[in-house]
């Protein structure tokens, strides 16, 4: 009779467990929901690598908002330029450049990877920096919420004021300040582009006095914009792109037997 008591006091005790786990799942689902919902008319004050940065090497904080209108074109179009190329067609995720690089790893090549600028500013904005299985799995959440609850504009906005740039350094306008003493409407293509040309190692390449590899990726980044073209967030522009990347992935699809992604 004891035995039942305990077998079944420890099921309860499991089920319990189970109950407040679950409670905490879907309320954490509430919470990211009412934030990345939040986060589309209010600016984030701060994000997850600010304070790392803060707390573990004790760098400052240096940023300041500014609205899209006041972001130099230069920055968006040089941002799809190195980063994105297709940032207005995709829904958060260029499955052809996941292709890529899949591909290029198979004939032991290196690229620069598949990560799209919504896949960044979800990083960026609600995610710690170390790469895991966890982090991925949370980014790709993150990622299909904000493509579903932001526009473009508003993610290439958010994408452009968190992104880190230097030691301490967050966002195009703290960036333009520190390394040309110009609020970030009034760089020029050069300056802009040194900046973009930064991004993927901020905290070890400097704008401000650039090396020979980052004034190649500078040019490199300005040829590729005039290619892509200026990147306009009206609708007509959006649907023109959206239209373009489908034709793409069509015959994308079809070299892959119908796949998505060719794993194998």
């Amino acid at each position: 009779m004891a035995k039942k008591r305990k077998s079944k006091s420890k099921k309860n005790f499991l089920k319990r467990i189970i109950v407040l786990l679950g409670k905490i799942v879907v309320g954490l689902i509430i919470f990211s929901l009412l934030l990345t919902i939040l986060y589309r008319w209010v600016n984030p004050p701060i994000t997850p690598l600010m304070i790392i940065r803060k707390v573990t090497n004790d760098a400052p904080i240096d940023k300041k908002w500014v609205d899209i209108d006041e972001i130099s074109p230069y920055f968006i179009n040089y941002a799809v330029a190195a980063e994105d190329n297709n940032f207005l067609a995709h829904k958060g995720f260029d499955f052809g450049a996941i292709q890529k690089v899949l591909d290029d790893r198979e004939h032991g090549k290196t690229s620069r990877g598949a990560s799209t600028i919504s896949q960044q500013t979800a990083k960026n904005v609600f995610l710690w920096p170390k790469r895991s299985w966890l982090r991925k799995g949370c980014e790709v959440y993150f990622t299909f919420l904000i493509e579903t609850f932001w526009s473009k504009e508003r993610i290439m906005e958010v994408y452009l004021n968190v992104i880190e740039m230097g030691n301490g350094i967050y966002g195009c306008e703290a960036a333009s300040q520190y390394y040309f003493n110009k609020d970030a409407q009034s760089v020029s293509r050069r300056e802009a582009s040194l900046i973009t040309a930064a991004y993927p190692n901020p905290l070890d390449r400097n704008p401000g006095a650039p090396t020979g590899y980052l004034l190649n990726r500078a040019a490199r980044i300005r040829h590729i914009s005039l290619k892509v073209g200026k990147i306009k967030f009206d609708e007509e522009s959006i649907e023109a792109a959206e239209e373009r990347y489908k034709k793409r992935e069509e015959k994308r699809k079809e070299k892959n037997d119908g796949k998505v992604i060719d794993l194998f």
